[in-house]
């Protein structure tokens, strides 16, 4: 299980650490707040493809990370 995943750079993300919990989790947020991009980044963590472009403009790096249990 995912318990908390970290971004860093990663489009219109600079930093953001989400702490998940045992039962439900929901991202809601308007429009262009990122929703999608922490899904991206969940799916990068799990093997998925992730295209250059993703990283933040002026950086030269993105960083996800999880921590699973």
């Amino acid at each position: 299980m995912l318990r908390e995943l970290s971004i860093e750079n990663l489009a219109v993300i600079e930093k953001a650490s989400i702490a998940f919990d045992d039962k439900l989790n929901v991202f809601t947020g308007e429009t262009g707040a990122g929703k999608s991009i922490l899904i991206g980044g969940i799916n990068a963590i799990l093997g998925g493809r992730v295209s250059k472009d993703i990283v933040r403009a002026g950086t030269e790096k993105a960083v996800v990370t999880g921590l699973f249990d």
